[in-house]
Formats: C-alpha cells, sequence, structure tokens
C-alpha cells in the first residue's frame, strides 16, 4: 500500500524504518519497488543493549552486527542507504558520551561502511537533537565523526527539524556539509504540515541550491495515528499531528517542489547583471 501510494504521488524514494525486518518479504518488496521505480532507504535507531558508543565491548560488538545485519537486510530488499542513528543508541541519555564511547563508534561505523562499500548501500549518520542522542547533534561534530572514520563512503544525514533544535544557522550548516550529505529531511519544527510550523525553508532551498545537492530529499512527518508505538515512544510523538497520510503526502510534494522552484527563481534573479 505504502508503496503504490509513494508511485501515485510521484515519489520516487520510500523510506522504511528498521523495526522488524522479519515480518517482511524482502524479496516481494524488491520486486515492486523495481516495478514501480521507487527506489528505497531504510533508517534506524539503536537500542541501549546495542549501543556502540558504549564503554562495554559485547554491547558494542552486538551493535556492530546489528548494524551489519541491517546493510543486508538493504541490500536484499534492494535498497540503496541505511541511515539514521547508526553510531548510538536512539534514546534521551543521562550522561555525557566519553572519549573511549566515541572512538568505540568511530570504529564501528568505520568497519560498518566497509560492509555497505561490498554491498553498494550508502552509509549516512543522522544528525539528531540533544534529546535523540547524546553523541552527534551538530553538523560539525557530524564532520569531525566522519573524517575520523576515514571512510569516504560514510556520509552525513541531515534534518531541518533537528538542525531547526541545533543550529545556530542551519543553512550555514548546510553549506558547511557540502558534498558530505548523504541524505537529507525535510520535516516540520512540529512534525507535521510543511508550512506550518516555524522553520525557514526558503533559506534551505537557497543552501541546497548552492551545495548542489543532487540526492534524495525526503519528507518526514509523524502522527500516533500511523507511525509505530515504539518509534512514537523514541521520537516523543504524543499527539496526533494529522490522522489522514494520504493529502498530507500530496501537500508536501507539492511544497517541495514549490520551494525548490522559487530557490531556484531568487538564484536566477540574483544572478542577472
Amino acid at each position: 500500500m505504502a508503496l503504490n501510494k509513494t508511485a501515485e504521488h510521484g515519489y520516487r524514494t520510500i523510506e522504511f524504518a528498521y523495526l522488524r525486518p522479519e515480518k517482511f518479504n524482502l524479496d516481494r518488496l524488491a520486486k515492486l519497488a523495481q516495478s514501480l521505480d521507487v527506489e528505497i532507504g531504510v533508517t534506524m535507531g539503536l537500542p541501549l543493549d546495542k549501543d556502540v558508543s558504549s564503554e562495554d565491548i559485547s554491547v558494542v560488538s552486538a551493535g556492530k552486527q546489528t548494524l551489519a545485519d541491517a546493510i543486508r537486510a538493504v541490500r536484499d530488499i534492494g535498497g540503496n542507504k541505511l541511515g539514521g542513528i547508526l553510531y548510538s543508541a536512539h534514546t534521551k541519555y543521562n550522561r555525557q558520551p566519553t572519549k573511549k564511547g566515541w572512538d568505540n563508534s568511530v570504529a564501528a561505523i568505520a568497519a560498518t561502511g566497509e560492509i555497505a562499500t561490498q554491498a553498494n548501500v550508502d552509509l549516512v549518520l543522522e544528525i539528531v537533537n540533544r534529546f535523540e542522542t547524546n553523541l552527534l547533534n551538530t553538523t560539525a561534530q557530524g564532520l569531525k565523526f566522519i573524517a575520523e572514520t576515514g571512510s569516504e563512503h560514510v556520509r552525513l544525514h541531515l534534518d531541518t527539524f533537528h538542525m531547526n533544535i541545533e543550529e545556530a544557522n542551519p543553512a550555514a550548516a548546510i553549506r558547511l556539509a557540502g558534498d558530505k550529505i548523504g541524505y537529507f529531511h525535510i520535516g516540520e519544527s512540529n512534525r507535521g504540515y510543511l508550512g506550518d510550523g516555524v522553520i525557514n525553508f526558503d533559506l534551505i532551498f537557497d543552501a541546497l541550491l548552492d551545495i548542489d545537492y543532487k540526492r534524495d530529499i525526503v519528507f518526514e512527518s509523524f502522527s500516533t495515528t500511523v507511525v509505530d508505538e515504539g518509534l512514537s515512544l523514541a521520537c516523543a510523538i504524543w499527539r496526533d499531528t494529522w490522522e489522514d497520510n494520504d493529502p498530507l503526502a500530496a501537500h508536501a510534494k507539492r511544497y517541495i517542489e514549490l520551494k525548490y522552484d522559487e530557490a531556484k527563481r531568487r538564484r536566477a534573479t540574483n544572478a542577472r547583471p
């Protein structure tokens, strides 16, 4: 149903959450996506008992295995990227990150990057707000982290919802990241309809044009009506921001195209002598 609706609204990419992979027929999904000409991306967050930023080596090892399994699932479903909070647990921590935990995470992501390269899957690390990780909250932190992995295959996954909380200047952060951005989430400040919050999307799309971003831009919104209960709890979704995802998806597609076209017109106007 979701795949068919994605194609119907003109989207060329769908994102699945890696929550209960055992319940999905990966081969069937891969064939359906291919027939609809829709690419598949997968995102996830690690649980505490598989936190690769832990100082407990057994927990780190379990996390590395989970990431490797996820890469294989993305490959088998015909997907092309794995994103999300791959470098720590998806949770509100009650402690500061440690140097050892940072180093363990860098090593785990470097190793996962090699597995992803072999599987022809992009590995993109989502920079999220302080209530969902204690490790990577800003683009600058993310750039430092991926530089330390030493892998050219690991990129950043930026999200306007999280940037609106953590970045002093989201547009400047986009320009700072440049070609290190491998995946981009468009989400409103209230997680609902685009344009109903406080994010200045004109500045966002101007910056994306400035860095010549040509990879996926994916709309993300949450409501307890639809979103998996576990994910709703992890993301602190306590109310229905909408009830029908069909008009939501249609509106988001129009809004993104409108803002992108407006940014191109501004650039053309400013370029005139």
